[in-house]
């Protein structure tokens, strides 16, 4: 008889899954970036999509592939407000910087 022994900690050994704003593909999360809302004022008031890598900046946070096309499929498509739960278009500038694009 084989008796299975759970992981150490409690814990199931799972990794989360999460789905990609842009491509709406589901992948683990550890091959996502998390992003989370920033509001800002200057120079005009709004709101902006912050890259969070580490995972650990505080509120709603979704996830896209670290790739610029689905950062900008996401963009066009207005996933991050919709998911992030905010009104009008985000300023992406930080999280396209991250991810080398020139818009």
């Amino acid at each position: 008889m084989v008796q299975v022994v759970p992981p150490s900690g409690g814990q199931s050994g799972r990794t989360p899954v999460r789905t990609c704003l842009g491509c709406r593909r589901r992948a683990e999360q550890t091959a996502l970036l998390r992003v989370v809302a920033s509001d800002h004022t200057d120079p005009v008031p709004g709101w902006s999509v912050v890259p969070d890598p580490r995972r650990r900046r505080p509120g709603r946070g979704a996830y896209v592939h670290p790739a610029p096309e689905c950062v900008t499929a996401a963009t066009t498509r207005g996933a991050f407000g919709r998911a992030l739960r905010r009104a009008g278009r985000p300023d992406t500038t930080a999280l396209e910087a991250l991810l080398g694009q020139d818009d």
